[in-house]
């Protein structure tokens, strides 16, 4: 997720209406980069918030604000961004070994001064006596002047043999693949990395402004024969006025190279449309994608115009046409209602 300063305001407004301040219409969940995970009967649900808001469900539809991972912050914050105002980006989750890895971003708004983190847990059930989040510390962060690329928005993907990788980035020269260790809480030595996708950057732009190749928010999911990467494109955050839509390209390899349905690679700008945004919900994207019982869901983040550009959960069901691509049905925007159980 990216922000730009003169967005400052907004985005503490968004913020305080994720942290729980909703409007009237009630109780449907305000969440910013969602992602999910099942253990036993409950799914639990991740996002953008204060040390990590976090909600969990039995149905998918219903879901019960459980708090947050860190009850503070990470104790490194502030050093790798000074300007961090407590609000934890864009996480994401996967099981591995027995353990949760819950991995996540510390940034400045319109900043690369920027670091991924890991914290782990052996159970995502706060009721159990087992619960307790361990903060392993950065795994990767950008410094200005020195990266060119954003430390955040991270999305790690396992190959069949084990193999970790992860990927992320905002806006700069596009998002980023590296290779993890053995532990998913360090790089692989040596180091392995690859460009996943890009958009085209001035060279008038100075190295510490994000600039206008707006694309941020990778997630990997493997179908069949491919590695389908989800990306998005455009603004977030700027309510009716949000150009946020999602785009997807494919390989046959985790590493890539990443095609688009026409055959452009990602890395030149390629990408296929996937959702994109209406009158209604002007704005959509930073998702994750999953396979429970069978079925293909899609979670993301929608802007609702009536209610002034709020932030509204989505899950929908993954159809794939005759090429095998993503199809989601528009409809899902206005079908999918959630509700929020405090």
């Amino acid at each position: 997720m990216h922000f730009e300063f003169t967005n400052f305001a907004r985005g503490i407004l968004s913020w305080l209406l994720l942290a729980g301040i909703t409007s009237a219409d009630a109780k449907q969940v305000s969440i910013h980069d969602p992602v999910m995970a099942r253990e036993g009967d409950t799914f639990y649900l991740f996002s953008t918030g204060p040390g990590i808001t976090f909600y969990s469900s039995k149905d998918m539809k219903n879901w019960r604000l459980r708090g947050r991972v860190f009850p503070g912050e990470p104790a490194w914050a502030k050093q790798v961004a000074p300007t961090f105002n407590g609000h934890i980006w864009a996480p994401d989750i996967v099981r591995h070994d027995g353990k949760n890895f819950l991995y996540y971003s510390v940034s400045g708004f319109g900043k690369n001064a920027s670091a991924i983190g890991v914290t782990i847990n052996k159970t995502l059930d706060p009721d159990s006596p087992d619960y307790k989040w361990e903060d392993q510390g950065i795994v990767l962060h950008s410094v200005p002047e020195r990266d060119l690329w954003n430390a955040i928005d991270p999305a790690v993907v396992l190959e069949s043999d084990g193999t970790a990788w992860m990927g992320f980035g905002s806006f700069w020269s596009g998002l980023k693949l590296v290779k993890l260790a053995p532990s998913l809480t360090a790089l692989a030595e040596p180091q392995e990395w690859r460009t996943l996708a890009k958009r085209d950057r001035s060279f008038l732009i100075p190295d510490t402004e994000p600039g206008t190749a707006e694309i941020e928010a990778p997630f990997f999911f493997k179908k069949g024969d491919y590695y389908y990467l989800f990306v998005s494109w455009g603004l977030c955050c700027r309510g009716k006025d949000s150009t946020y839509r999602l785009m997807v390209g494919r390989s046959t390899n985790v590493t890539g190279p990443y095609f688009d349905k026409e055959g452009r690679k990602l890395t030149e700008g390629g990408g296929s449309v996937v959702l994109a945004g209406n009158k209604t919900w002007p704005g959509l994207g930073h998702n994750s994608a999953y396979t429970f019982d069978g079925k293909d869901y899609l979670v993301f983040h929608a802007y609702e115009a009536a209610d002034h550009g709020l932030q509204k959960l989505k899950i929908a069901e993954i159809s794939w046409d005759a090429q095998f691509w993503p199809v989601i049905d528009p409809t899902v925007l206005d079908d999918y209602v959630s509700t929020q159980i405090e």
